[in-house]
């Protein structure tokens, strides 16, 4: 039997103040990782820094319960650097702007330092979550990224009904429904290009949205078998939580399996452990890898620990590090 090992692992996390307890991944994580024995170090993105080549962060010592009143509590504050710990969760929402990405080179300069990171900085920065589909056309929906606007009216006018989403962003936020008639046309695609100086994402309108917008999630590979599906409700053509959406716990169907088991393999070889794939009908449209939610929600209804999953993953693997380090 391996003997236990308290980890330090850090997360890197929006202020824990404004989160719902009830349905945050993140607390969920933190939690299952506290219960093990795990002491957990609590960062937001404007800790983090460089010193002469180095990774440090102010960090604050963190207890966590279950408690709607008062779910946290700050034991203390100091910085440290980043390489005395021995993960982080990098759990940082979108949108996904510079900021973010020089956050990843901070903490690359972590992980090269022998730190753990999840999910992996480099592809954080490398597949952006909208546009990473476009590696796996077979499943996803016409599909067009531009800022021209005669592509994106060309594109409208081939397929009548379209949908309009920026790439940095999350949460339905800014999604716009383009129909055959619309005479709102030029003032959208004006507004999410910003003027043809902004990228954005053209797709064609999956009717398939009725029956809902599926959370697939793969923990190291592994998808499980329960997703999250999100109903829209009457009258609304996004799916999403934050805007209303009915959710509805039910099990991955064949194509489900299909596609999560053909991205898998992908996902885990380039360091992208935690991920979670919307699935609206027979078709991918997003591959969420910066903070996928979902788990709450799953975990209330089956007899299943994604957390759980997610921190034997860390454990293992910090486990072979410290008996290969004594080894040596």
């Amino acid at each position: 039997m391996h003997k236990k090992i308290s980890l330090k692992i850090g997360i890197v996390m929006d202020p824990i103040l404004s989160i719902n307890i009830k349905k945050d991944s993140s607390f969920a994580i933190l939690l299952e990782a506290q219960n093990r024995g795990h002491i957990i170090y609590y960062m937001e993105l404007n800790d983090l820094y460089l010193n002469n080549g180095k990774s440090y962060a102010i960090m604050r010592l963190i207890k966590i319960k279950k408690n709607k009143n008062k779910w946290f509590e700050f034991i203390n504050e100091q910085d440290i650097p980043l390489n005395t710990l021995d993960a982080i969760l990098m759990r940082k929402d979108p949108p996904f702007n510079t900021e973010f990405i020089y956050s990843t080179y901070i903490l690359e300069n972590a992980e090269k330092n022998g730190v753990l990171v999840l999910n992996k900085p480099q592809s954080l920065r490398n597949y952006n979550e909208k546009i990473f589909i476009s590696d796996f056309p077979r499943f996803t929906p016409d599909t067009l990224v531009t800022r021209n606007i005669i592509k994106i009216k060309n594109f409208w006018k081939k397929h009548r009904d379209i949908i309009l989403k920026p790439l940095h962003s999350m949460g339905g936020n800014n999604i716009f429904r383009i129909t055959e008639n619309d005479t709102n046309f030029s003032v959208i695609a004006e507004n999410m290009t910003h003027c043809e100086k902004k990228f954005c994402m053209v797709q064609k309108y999956l009717k398939d949205i009725k029956y809902g917008d599926k959370r697939i999630l793969i923990v190291n590979g592994n998808p499980i078998p329960w997703c999250l599906n999100r109903i829209p409700k009457s009258g609304e053509t996004r799916a999403n939580l934050a805007v209303g959406g009915i959710p509805k716990i039910q099990k991955l169907n064949e194509t489900d399996f299909k596609i999560a088991n053909f991205l898998s393999p992908i996902l885990k070889k380039n360091g992208l452990i935690f991920v979670g794939l919307d699935i609206i009908g027979s078709k991918l449209t997003e591959i969420n890898i910066t903070s996928p939610t979902g788990i709450c929600e799953i975990e209330s209804e089956q007899n299943i620990s994604i957390t759980g999953m997610l921190i034997d993953y860390i454990e293992k693997n910090l486990r072979k590090k410290y008996y290969d380090s004594i080894r040596i």
